[in-house]
């Protein structure tokens, strides 16, 4: 009898072991397969932004201090002469073709700030779609990707780089506490899905809401 009881135990004993051992790896699963399912959304989302935005970069000639000056008051420059002289839209490639005929004016501006004070670098600009890194930009958040973007080279260009959204106009309105103007980001909202939206303003929620609720997270 006692024998029996023995062998019934171990048998509850292997039988609970593999239902553990059965659930781990179904929960496993499940948990890889919902991953997944966030990183395609996810890549969804930031395909959806590349088609939306240009971004603008500065690339200072080197990390010197002196060199990482000139890139700021290269920007602060450009940047002045783009509102004076860009035509406003709501259309990216009319604002695409605009920068792309106008990089010579950007580069002999750019250069003149230079010259006054006594820089002999070159700056070269270009239109360009390049892969980026993901990059935070004030409270708004760049996931990594292909972006389309305005690229200023300072000399080498082997320095930090500086850089802001032309489109829409995400550029800050405070550069010391890096807050970005929030019709920029109404502009944003207005042309993204809720869902590419949200990955911008709080890719980490983003991703933690997608993770646990789906589909039924975003409300629609």
């Amino acid at each position: 009898m006692e024998t029996g009881n023995r062998r019934e135990r171990k048998r509850q004993v292997f039988c609970l072991a593999a239902a553990l051992i059965a659930a781990a790896v179904i929960t496993g699963f499940l948990v890889w397969q919902r991953g997944m399912l966030v990183e395609a959304r996810s890549r969804e989302a930031q395909e959806e932004l590349a088609e939306t935005v240009l971004r603008f970069h500065v690339l200072a000639d080197s990390d010197s201090d002196r060199d990482q000056k000139l890139k700021m008051a290269v920007k602060e420059v450009l940047l002045s002469y783009m509102k004076k002289n860009m035509p406003e839209t709501d259309d990216l490639e009319e604002t695409i073709e605009w920068m792309s005929s106008h990089l010579s004016d950007m580069e002999k501006t750019g250069e003149m700030v230079l010259r006054n004070e006594g820089c002999t670098d070159e700056v070269s600009a270009e239109v360009v779609k390049d892969y980026f890194p993901e990059k935070n930009y004030g409270d708004v958040t760049f996931p990594a990707g292909e972006y389309t973007a305005l690229r200023v080279k300072i000399g080498s260009g082997q320095g930090h780089n500086w850089w802001c959204c032309l489109y829409p106009n995400l550029c800050f309105t405070d550069a010391v506490r890096c807050v970005v103007p929030e019709e920029g980001k109404e502009k944003m909202g207005h042309v993204l899905s809720e869902d590419a939206y949200d990955m911008v303003t709080a890719f980490s929620d983003f991703k933690i809401k997608w993770f646990f609720f789906g589909d039924g997270a975003s409300g629609k």
